[in-house]
């Protein structure tokens, strides 16, 4: 990695920002994260020296913008995006936050609900983005049990296999898995997602305003925001009491759950190896 000045010098000439310094931050598993101090205040910059980096960078900036659009959930203003050397670089506002109250989590969840109500003619996406750092597939399909199987599990287990982090008797067939999906989905509407929805990606600012980070954007179910939500803990009580005075839940949800978490679970698979083989198999061998 190039040294701070250095990176520092390049956004003082592709910004006009004139930068004084940067704090490393901590948190950060696929890209470092800097809070950067400027004469137009603090900003925040993540940086990734992956072969994938600029088009990780472009999606997700490109994903934070559709969440924004749709005025019903804040997301820190893209400032900047390009290459810094020897990695790229994503320049955003920096939103300083606090810890939520009761009500904020409520008015988060209310806010994820009026989200989920934008639609669109299809489940997909405009560009396939990324979840971590695997690739997350986005092709456009009229049927969710469809695009559920073959652009969000399928590929999953096919990386799993690859990498003999799962024998290929333990994968359902896609027949099976269609079949279990669409017995037990109802009718629904493409609903706008943040896509990857845990503690760590949503703040509430020091004004109590929430926001959405590191997205991995697409039309799909609203429920799979929910069920990635609760797969490690789940948020306050609040949040899902806001989100249902919008959006009461369905019939059926608690047997989607584990459905839809089975693809989060199957990409930390992929992503951090065999620990989480087992909660896979469980999912897999009660519905499959």
């Amino acid at each position: 990695m190039d040294k701070p000045q250095e990176i520092l010098s390049v956004l003082n000439r592709e910004t006009g920002i004139q930068f004084s310094g940067w704090t490393a931050l901590s948190g950060g598993d696929i890209s470092q994260a800097y809070r950067l101090t400027s004469d137009q205040g603090s900003l925040f910059l993540k940086m990734n020296a992956d072969f994938a980096a600029e088009q990780m960078f472009r999606v997700e900036a490109m994903g934070l913008q559709a969440l924004s659009n749709t005025g019903f959930i804040q997301t820190p203003k893209v400032i900047w995006r390009g290459n810094l050397g020897k990695a790229e670089g994503l320049l955003l506002a920096f939103i300083p936050s606090r810890t939520p109250s009761r009500n904020d989590r409520f008015n988060f969840g209310q806010a994820l609900a009026k989200m989920h109500q934008q639609s669109h003619i299809a489940f997909g996406w405009e560009q396939d983005n990324f979840i971590g750092t695997l690739v997350q597939s986005n092709k456009a399909n009229a049927s969710w049990p469809d695009f559920y199987v073959k652009e969000r599990l399928a590929p999953q287990f096919q990386l799993a296999f690859d990498a003999q982090l799962i024998k290929r008797t333990a994968i359902p067939s896609l027949d099976r898995m269609l079949q279990v999906i669409q017995d037990c989905c109802p009718e629904l509407q493409p609903a706008l997602l943040h896509g990857d929805l845990w503690g760590g990606n949503y703040l509430i600012s020091e004004t109590g305003v929430p926001f959405l980070i590191d997205p991995a954007v697409y039309y799909g179910h609203a429920e799979m925001d929910l069920s990635m939500s609760r797969l490690f803990g789940g948020f306050d009580a609040a949040f899902y009491q806001g989100y249902e005075t919008i959006l009461p839940q369905e019939r059926g949800y608690e047997e989607r759950q584990d459905l839809y978490q089975l693809y989060y679970l199957l990409v930390h698979l992929n992503l951090f190896g065999k620990s989480y083989y087992s909660a896979c198999h469980r999912i897999i061998q009660r519905y499959f």
